[in-house]
């Protein structure tokens, strides 16, 4: 699904960035204002919870349409625009106002919207609308929600010509770096890292007392609440195992995960003939997001690079199964494909949810998980059928979703 191609040379893209206020859409946008010769901003979607933020982000990029998932904040942010047009000296009228969309459906339909390149960053489940819509509207897909691949599966890539999604994920985006030194027949396995989060080391019964403080407290990276969690739990890991096979078309038992608690090798591709090539910088996610939007072509300092001038030392370690299960519960559930990865996502992100409300332990986050995808593959509490892979629908996947999520809450509301 990666394209393979040599770089072009083509005029600036048009990009539509969804989650335009989250972590990877700001990041995003700062590498475009650093290289305004390269892209240009046509729209910008977003849940609706910071519409100041927005408001900046609209008048600064001067995109074509801006959308909000929550309808009843359309008339925060139109004051929002014209508080910040004040602030900035226009006078009435002196400024234009993007085309302004409002409701559930907005973000998928800005998905669709004209322009070279989608950066679909919406958190979770709710980014697979959006991935579909960006595929059938024929937009080169910059992916990082990883979610909706991995819970669309068949049904995205079905959809997805050859090329179409680029990864955005920075072990994804490692992996799709270092397959361009090989042949495709010449791939042995792929290694994806992991940073082992802030409780690398710990045991099982440590787990138990850990608080959502801690679990926020991500020794290398910034992200959203969901994610960081997810990389404590290694529910993100798992995530990325899932999401590697179904890009690169490897089987799970080719995809092995590493801990690297420095975060500077990304992944690597070990080929036939023992060689390994590895995609290594500092763990910055402007790097990737840049790949993703100029993709094949590389963006000149989009971050910086690893400091050559004094010594470093990169650890490597296996996972410990026992103490983090996440990892091992997703290969099963991606090898069971259909529904079984739609539950496993949606009932986690419940489960987080319960932690951060201090409703769940710790290690009961993917225990919970563990018993959801058990009912439901083997339906004896899920009224929607484990489906496998041939004849799912985009009605599956979300009444599967939404069963796990009500079963997740039913479980934790104790």
């Amino acid at each position: 699904m990666i394209p393979d191609t040599s770089p072009s040379s083509a005029g600036p893209k048009d990009v539509v960035i969804l989650g335009s206020t989250g972590s990877v859409g700001t990041q995003a946008i700062d590498v475009i204002r650093r290289n305004p010769g390269r892209f240009r901003v046509a729209g910008l979607a977003a849940a609706g919870g910071r519409v100041d933020l927005l408001a900046r982000q609209a008048l600064d990029l001067r995109p074509d349409v801006v959308a909000v998932a929550r309808g009843s904040v359309v008339e925060d942010l139109q004051l929002a625009l014209y508080a910040e047009a004040q602030k900035r000296g226009y006078a009435s009228g002196g400024f234009r106002l993007p085309k302004l969309l409002a409701g559930p459906g907005t973000i998928a339909e800005v998905a669709a919207w004209p322009c070279d390149v989608v950066l679909n960053a919406v958190d979770g489940a709710a980014g697979l609308s959006s991935t579909l819509a960006a595929l059938d509207a024929g937009r080169t897909l910059a992916l990082a929600n990883k979610e909706s691949l991995i819970i669309g599966g068949p049904l995205v890539k079905q959809r997805a010509k050859p090329g179409q999604i680029v990864p955005v994920d920075s072990e994804h985006s490692a992996l799709a770096q270092c397959l361009r030194g090989g042949a495709r027949g010449e791939l042995r396995r792929l290694v994806v890292t992991a940073s082992g989060g802030p409780f690398r080391g710990r045991s099982r019964a440590e787990l138990a007392e850990v608080t959502p403080d801690q679990a926020l407290a991500h020794p290398t990276w910034a992200m959203g609440p969901l994610i960081t969690v997810n990389s404590a739990t290694l529910v993100n890991k798992g995530l990325e195992v899932i999401e590697a096979h179904l890009l690169f078309d490897v089987p799970f038992e080719r995809i092995q995960v590493m801990v690297h608690p420095q975060s500077v090798v990304h992944s690597m591709a070990e080929f036939a003939d023992g060689s390994t090539i590895a995609q290594a910088s500092p763990p910055d996610m402007r790097l990737p997001i840049a790949l993703g939007l100029a993709w094949p072509d590389r963006v000149p300092d989009a971050a910086p690079g690893i400091d050559w001038t004094r010594s470093h030392t990169w650890e490597f370690f296996p996972l410990d199964d026992e103490v983090f299960p996440a990892v091992r519960l997703a290969r099963e559930v991606g090898a069971a494909g259909g529904t079984a990865p739609a539950v496993y996502n949606g009932a986690n992100e419940e489960c987080v949810a319960a932690f951060l409300r201090g409703r769940l332990a710790f290690p009961a986050i993917v225990e919970t998980v563990s018993r959801v995808v058990s009912e439901h593959t083997s339906g004896s509490a899920a009224p929607t059928r484990a489906r496998p892979d041939g004849g799912l629908t985009l009605d599956d996947v979300l009444a599967a979703d939404q069963w796990a999520r009500a079963r997740a809450r039913e479980l934790t509301s104790g």
